[in-house]
């Protein structure tokens, strides 16, 4: 069986590089961080992946589009941020996932593995 793809957007470097080592603990190929909206689309346009994590705010662009999108191609998302509340990505995307930054790296890991047996 091939491991599953992740793709982790995820504009502030030390953060992007803890969740990618997370992401790949719990057996995953992992293309990122990827800092900004254009170089996330275009990692998901060269290969689709199996989840998405996804800042919401990408230096000075929303991902909302981009969710759109990867839901569109029924890949799983987990959204992480800092800014956002629950209920403000709730009311965009019904049922999504939303993880508060900072994200302790087991509940990471554990929200991983959900979305994955999801898929």
């Amino acid at each position: 069986m091939d491991m599953p793809f992740v793709i982790v957007a995820e504009d502030e470097a030390i953060i992007g590089a803890d969740l990618c080592m997370t992401v790949q603990e719990a057996g995953c190929e992992v293309e990122g961080p990827l800092p900004d909206v254009s170089s996330t689309m275009l990692a998901y346009q060269k290969r689709k992946p199996d989840l998405a994590i996804l800042d919401v705010n990408l230096g000075d662009d929303n991902v909302f589009p981009l969710a759109d999108k990867l839901i569109a191609e029924d890949v799983q998302i987990i959204f992480h941020s800092g800014a956002y509340r629950e209920e403000e990505i709730a009311e965009r995307f019904p049922g999504a996932t939303l993880l508060q930054k900072p994200v302790p790296p087991q509940k990471m890991l554990e929200t991983v593995q959900r979305k994955l047996d999801e898929a």
